[in-house]
């Protein structure tokens, strides 16, 4: 992540936190030397996200070329760049993972699938049975934002319900879903030997 160069401030002056102009004998040593710490921290930091970002871009580059690679014994291309895909080492003692997660997002024709939708549960339930269409309800409902989960869409299209109102249902919220955002991860993993289990390599300082 990139940020805007600060403008010095005039020789013999410190700028504080606020934008105020310090004489630099009024300038604590604790000050200095605190300033100097943090600076220097920081500055190590920033450089080693770089790097970390320049590996994430290595690592998804050599796994996207590995799976296209791959595909080509069985005489297909293919991009390798999306989709989640799993390599092990031939030993067993590695993993690595690649993830896509996709963001969805509904338009108005989510609406005429929740138009039919309610149609058929009347006419279903016909006022006896109240469970169908307190199950449609949650599946619509709206956050704060105003936004409708995902999850609780897509599982509706995953009833099987053999009924032609509803099927066209289905089709409006397949036809309705778009993506709006895409994010890649990758997961590096280490067997342990005494259990079995894969054990993340952490590359975030959180976890360590």
């Amino acid at each position: 992540m990139s940020t805007a160069t600060k403008q010095a401030p005039p020789k013999g002056y410190w700028e504080d936190a606020n934008g105020n102009l310090v004489p630099e004998a009024k300038v604590k040593d604790i000050d200095r030397l605190r300033q100097a710490k943090v600076s220097d921290l920081c500055e190590a930091a920033r450089a080693m996200s770089q790097q970390i970002a320049k590996f994430k871009e290595l690592a998804m580059a050599e796994v996207s070329m590995f799976v296209a690679m791959s595909a080509t014994e069985y005489g297909v291309e293919i991009g390798g760049e999306k989709g989640n895909v799993t390599l092990v080492s031939f030993d067993g003692r590695y993993k690595v993972q690649r993830q896509v997660a996709e963001s969805l997002a509904f338009d108005e024709r989510l609406q005429v699938a929740k138009k039919l939708i309610d149609e058929r549960v009347v006419a279903w339930a016909k006022g006896a049975n109240k469970n169908i269409q307190a199950l449609v309800n949650h599946a619509f409902q709206v956050d704060k934002a105003g936004r409708v989960s995902t999850g609780r869409i897509l599982a509706l299209r995953q009833l099987q319900i053999d009924d032609e109102q509803w099927q066209r249902a289905m089709e409006a919220i397949a036809d309705s879903m778009h993506t709006t955002s895409s994010k890649s991860y990758i997961r590096f993993y280490e067997r342990n030997e005494a259990t079995g289990e894969y054990v993340a390599i952490a590359l975030d300082m959180a976890a360590l």
